[in-house]
């Protein structure tokens, strides 16, 4: 009982308690159906078996019609500095952070959203802190991370599949998608701190 009880202190818990209703549910496409099939039905090792076999399955298909096998592009070197609480950085171009998805627009199993956090590109930002901990929501058990970067204020407001969302979950940025800068005598300007999603 003292277990099950642990398992609940995170808030996403009491969700199905308070909720006021549904929200419109957006026009249903094929790829969406598939995604939502996969996140309800597919836990995360699950996904990232399916995700590595259909990888592996669509590079076989390409290089059957191709006479050399395009490669991937390489994962940008971690050649730079870690980066820690209160470092300036610069979110690097789109260009530059495309370069270093796959095919699923990932790195490292972190996930671009190109949609919502390019306008975030070649912007001054402050790093809130590295996420090392947290709580996969889907199974309440407290996981490890490396490489995933928070930066202050910068915060989803939903996505164009979901509509508005009212969470305010931090944006996942991977170091490799950042440049430190040297900050000596340098203070970030606030409108670009405070810079929102819209």
């Amino acid at each position: 009982m003292e277990q099950q009880e642990d398992q609940t202190r995170c808030q996403i818990a009491c969700l199905p308690s308070f909720f006021e209703g549904y929200a419109p549910i957006p026009p249903e496409s094929l790829t969406r159906k598939l995604r939502l099939l996969i996140r309800r039905h597919m836990n995360s090792w699950q996904v990232r078996l399916f995700k590595t076999k259909t990888s592996k399955f669509i590079d076989r298909v390409v290089s059957v019609f191709r006479a050399h096998k395009e490669s991937l592009p390489a994962e940008r070197p971690v050649d730079k500095p870690r980066i820690n609480a209160g470092d300036l950085v610069r979110i690097r171009s789109e260009a530059e952070i495309r370069a270093t998805l796959n095919r699923w627009g990932q790195l490292k199993g972190c996930k671009f959203m190109s949609e919502e956090m390019s306008p975030y590109c070649n912007t001054l930002q402050r790093v809130f802190k590295p996420m090392e901990r947290f709580v996969d929501e889907r199974d309440y058990y407290v996981k490890k991370a490396s490489g995933i970067i928070l930066l202050e204020g910068l915060h989803c407001q939903g996505t164009s599949d979901y509509g508005r969302c009212d969470r305010s979950c931090f944006y996942f940025w991977r170091e490799e998608w950042l440049e430190k800068i040297d900050a000596s005598g340098m203070t970030l300007p606030a409108s670009e701190n405070e810079r929102r999603h819209t």
